[in-house]
């Protein structure tokens, strides 16, 4: 959602007289993709991959090509866990999406 400020404002200019000035000002989201991703970190994510898989575990880094480590990693199948990996790399160019997990 974005906020939207209007702002109003009635001024006295010599040769023309009143002028109302209006200013509108707009808050817009500024977080980028990795510092949000940075927030997350040494918390529970869930990654969604290319081809339907999941995985659920703790993020420990990342890098500027979204490639993360887990610990902790699970692989999930219809939302349950199906086997436990410990500590795993995901490479960035598959993950379809990262969630709180």
């Amino acid at each position: 959602m974005m906020a939207v400020h209007l702002n109003i404002n009635l001024n006295y200019i010599d040769g023309i007289g009143k002028v109302i000035i209006v200013s509108v000002q707009k808050n817009v989201n500024t977080s980028r993709p990795l510092d949000v991703l940075g927030k997350a970190l040494n918390s529970q994510v869930l990654i969604k991959l290319k081809g339907g898989r999941e995985f659920r575990g703790v993020l420990e880094s990342f890098d500027m090509h979204m490639n993360l480590v887990l610990n902790d990693a699970e692989e999930l199948e219809n939302g349950e866990s199906s086997r436990r990996l410990g500590v795993v790399l995901i490479r960035g160019d598959n993950i379809v999406y990262i969630s709180p997990g």
